[in-house]
């Protein structure tokens, strides 16, 4: 019976076991959340859906043919033009060519003919990209969807509007048909240079009255401008817009519109050479208005500044707008005399502090129409020059290995580098030697640029450029440090990159677009944000050398009106070796101003500027920008940062040595060291050495001669060097003797030899004493001189500062009949005594030497004797602060100077001849 259960008890054990099986897995219980948690989503969402897809606009048919103008204004928020479409006309479908249509079908929407307003297979890929990349990453847009988004919504990516557009676009299938969309697409879309709809954009591009006269190359472009009209206007940049048709003609060949054949022949088209005679505008400052394009096409996709009624908040300043215009263009107001028409130039001025472009200049006698715009457009393929040469060698010298500005860098000799096929060149054929960083960068010698270059390495000069904002090669080489390389820029960049410097190290990309405000009042701010780029150091060290340029450097002539500014000037050169491009990057602590000078293309390529182009254009250009943006405002020097120390260097000293209280003022210069790195040791080469005591002159009758002695209390190897005036004369040298004696023979009877002694170094003899006088006068032969030998000359006359009493003490020694003593102090003062020594009180000036004088006075007062003299030299205290700006070594005098006068030849520094790799 024990092994057998009760029915109660075998109950209660089924229903435990039940219980225990009962418990779910814990995987199940995940699942069950996350089914839930979908499940939940996928209801709200969908409520969003439908909330969002109700208050979607309605399709207002009158929206479909209306375009609406865009309002600009200043940096006050004054406007200063609107935006309207003149350039307009409407186009039926019946009279569009087919290669236009298949041309835009392939390349917007290959399956248009064939969806519903939504193509399923990309929006699924387009789904997939948002996912993977990021929202907005991909969009999944129809013909159908841009038309739905140009007419009644904005750009934004955000998922309402996309479901808004997504729902818009099946709605516009349902009432109109493929045709009339297309049709309504190709009338509203912006074509650039102030085109609207494809027939403005066909007459404006090509001269092309009748669409049916495109050509499949016409087509393809057309086909497409519209996703970026300013960037791929063929006026401003074929070789851009020749990339963009082979795009489009290659597509049109993968969807089967055309045959390999037909698409190779239109790919052989010139383009520049079927392009229409671009028209005048009447639009204000085409060339800042074609930075606003540009810079909305890029951060709003789809937007169009001339269709979509718009207010852009621009940072344009009206009266640097107009400025600029003047200096480029043919007007008696112009102070400029470019003396060429087929010259071209460009002038970019920016804020130094916020990166906002207050004006644009685009190029000389501007149509006003989207042209070539040289300061702003890549297509040029400007080099920099030698305004270059702070980015490439000397900013990244200064930011990563810490140099000084007195760095001293070896200018002796043309320079061939490992792997360079020929040496570089100072312009001028003359080498200076041992020449610091300041003045290696202020007189622009490419010597010394492309060792520092070399010191720095290629990957670290890169890697600076791009911090300031510069679109880097992959590769540099030495001839980048000069400019004349791979690295091309426009006036912008440099001047954005050169303002990095003048705002302490912090870089702001260059904006001409505030904000935009769309018709249904909502707002996006397209500001960029500052951030630090370099090192504060860095950027003051380099703005000091560069303000140098303007006292002893390429443009010490240039005069600035007392504005502290800073800048670089820099030359390129072609093919046939003469100047192509003239430059000047200047900043002050307000402005930055960019100018550039060069021959307009001819034929696809750069020709050099002619000789009557005067060879300081560009600096003129800079001075009479900055000199009026900066009229009536105040204008701040660069502040020194606490990462920076200024020194007193002594010139010539390598590596360098603090001057000493010695050093002349000519041998010291002041100069500039990263903190932590400065030099401490003080130079000794002009030491002074400790004056002779004891100095004294005796007649002797016997030889008729003056027995001159004097003591010197030191170890030193020193020499002395004895010099005598007759009768207050000059002084001349009588001899350099180691004893501390002289004989002075053959003296003049009744004369009064004033004789002086100098201690002076025998292993330096630029090291040397205060010299010690006395005077002695020789006896003549009448009654007076008789008398006047009763009262013999004082002797061991000394003088000694004390310092802890603030006063002279004077004392000597006197043999003779009772007499006063006058004591002359640096022959002015004078005073009578008694006694003989003297406390001369007073205020003393450290390191001044002041000279004593003890003449004894017979008590009649009509009987004087000889003066005896020392000196006694106040110590220096402390090291005394040297000016603000002291002048830095000068190199030799070059056999042309290119810097200084009207005449002179190209600048100095910039560019080498046809045996250079550069255009230095």
């Amino acid at each position: 019976m024990t092994d057998k259960m009760s029915r109660s008890a075998r109950r209660n054990k089924k229903t435990t076991k039940k219980k225990t099986s009962g418990k779910r897995p814990i995987w199940k219980t995940i699942l069950f959340t996350i089914l839930f948690i979908g499940l939940a989503a996928g209801i709200v969402g969908g409520a969003v859906g439908i909330y969002w897809i109700a208050t979607a606009p309605d399709l207002d048919p009158d929206k479909l043919n209306v375009p609406l103008s865009s309002t600009l204004n200043d940096k006050y928020g004054e406007p200063f033009t609107t935006l309207e479409l003149e350039n307009r006309e409407q186009v039926k479908y019946e009279d569009l060519p087919q290669v236009l249509i298949d041309a835009v079908v392939a390349t917007e929407d290959a399956r248009f003919f064939e969806h519903k307003g939504i193509d399923l297979r990309r929006l699924g890929g387009a789904i997939v990209a948002n996912i993977t990349d990021g929202f907005g990453s991909q969009g999944a847009s129809t013909i159908t969807h841009q038309v739905v988004e140009n007419f009644f919504l904005s750009n934004e990516k955000q998922i309402k509007l996309k479901v808004q557009e997504q729902w818009l676009a099946l709605q516009l299938e349902r009432k109109y048909s493929k045709e009339e969309i297309l049709e309504m697409y190709l009338n509203k879309i912006f074509y650039g240079n102030n085109s609207y709809g494809v027939v403005a954009a066909a007459k404006s591009y090509f001269g092309v009255e009748d669409l049916n006269d495109l050509t499949l190359a016409q087509a393809a472009i057309l086909a497409g401008l519209p996703q970026r009209p300013t960037a791929y206007n063929p006026f401003r940049d074929p070789e851009l817009t020749a990339y963009r048709m082979n795009t489009v003609l290659d597509l049109m060949v993968r969807h089967g519109k055309v045959t390999e054949e037909e698409a190779d022949e239109a790919r052989e088209v010139d383009i520049v050479a079927m392009l229409a005679e671009p028209e005048e505008s009447s639009t204000k400052y085409g060339a800042f208005i074609d930075k606003v394009a540009d810079e909305i096409s890029e951060k709003l996709e789809g937007i169009n500044i001339y269709t979509d009624g718009l207010k852009i908040n621009t940072t344009l300043d009206t009266n640097a707008q107009e400025r600029v215009e003047l200096l480029l263009t043919d007007t008696e107001a112009n102070p400029l005399n470019y003396g060429s028409d087929n010259v071209q130039g460009a002038i970019v001025v920016t804020d130094t502090k916020t990166g906002a472009i207050q004006a644009i200049g685009g190029r000389r006698n501007s149509t006003g129409s989207q042209e070539l715009n040289y300061a702003i457009d890549k297509r040029p393929n400007l080099q920099p020059g030698s305004t270059i040469k702070p980015i490439m060698s000397y900013g990244p010298a200064i930011e990563y290995e810490k140099i000084s500005t007195y760095h001293q860098i070896n200018d002796d000799a043309p320079y061939q580098g490992p792997g360079m096929e020929k040496p570089i060149n100072n312009i001028t054929r003359t080498y200076s030697g041992w020449v610091s960083a300041r003045t290696a960068l202020s007189q622009s010698l490419n010597v010394p640029a492309v060792k520092l270059f070399e010191e720095v390495g290629a990957d670290r000069a890169k890697s600076f450029g791009e911090q300031l904002g510069l679109d880097m090669p992959d590769d540099l080489y030495a001839s980048d440090a000069i400019g004349g390389g791979s690295l091309t820029v426009t006036p912008l960049e440099m001047a954005s990159a050169f303002s990095v410097f003048g705002n302490g190290g912090v870089y702001t990309e260059p904006y001409a677009v505030e904000s935009v405000e769309f018709p249904d009042g909502s707002t996006v701010e397209l500001r960029p944000d500052s951030e630090p780029a370099i090192e504060d150091y860095t950027a003051y060290m380099i703005t000091d050398m560069l303000k140098t340029v303007f006292t002893d450097g390429t443009w010490a002539s240039g005069s600035m009106g007392g504005l502290p500014v800073a800048g670089k000037t820099g030359t390129t050169n072609v093919d046939d070796g003469s100047a192509g491009d003239r430059w000047f990057v200047g900043y002050t602590t307000n402005y930055t101003v960019s100018t550039w000078v060069g021959e307009n293309i001819v034929d696809g390529k750069r020709v050099g500027l002619p000789d009557s182009v005067d060879w300081t254009i560009a600096q003129q250009m800079f001075r009479e920008t900055m000199l009026h943006v900066s009229e009536g405002i105040d204008t701040a020097d660069f502040q020194q940062p606490d990462s920076v120390v200024k020194l007193a260097i002594e010139r010539g000293t390598n590596p360098p040595e603090l001057a000493s209280d010695h050093t002349p003022a000519a041998q010291k210069v002041t100069e500039l060291f990263v903190r932590g790195s400065e030099p401490t040791t003080t130079s000794e080469k002009f030491d002074q050495l400790d004056a002779v005591s004891g100095l004294n002159a005796t007649y002797n009758e016997d030889d008729h001669s003056i027995h001159v002695e004097w003591d010197y209390d030191t170890d030193s190897d020193v020499s002395f060097a004895v010099s005598a005036s007759v009768d207050g004369g000059s002084i001349q040298e009588l001899a350099t003797t180691e004893d501390m004696s002289l004989d002075i023979s053959e003296v003049e009877a009744g004369a009064k030899y004033t004789i002086q002694v100098v201690a002076i170094s025998n292993e330096n003899n630029s090291i040397t004493s205060e010299p010690a006088s006395t005077s002695i006068t020789v006896p003549g032969g009448d009654e007076e001189e008789e008398e006047e030998e009763n009262i013999p000359p004082v002797s061991g006359l000394s003088a000694t500062y004390m310092e802890d009493q603030g006063i002279i003490d004077v004392s000597w020694n006197y043999d003779g009949p009772p007499a006063a003593f006058e004591v002359t102090v640096n022959g002015g003062q004078t005073q009578t005594v008694q006694s003989q020594g003297i406390e001369i009180s007073g205020t003393f000036s450290p390191g001044e030497t002041y000279s004593i004088s003890v003449t004894p006075i017979g008590q009649e007062g009509d009987v004087r004797g000889d003066s005896q003299s020392t000196s006694v030299s106040i110590p220096q205290a402390e090291e005394p602060e040297e000016p603000e700006e002291e002048p830095v070594e000068e190199a030799p005098e070059p056999e042309e100077d290119e810097d200084e006068g009207e005449e002179a030849p190209p600048e100095e520094d910039e560019t080498p001849d046809e045996e250079e790799p550069s255009d230095e």
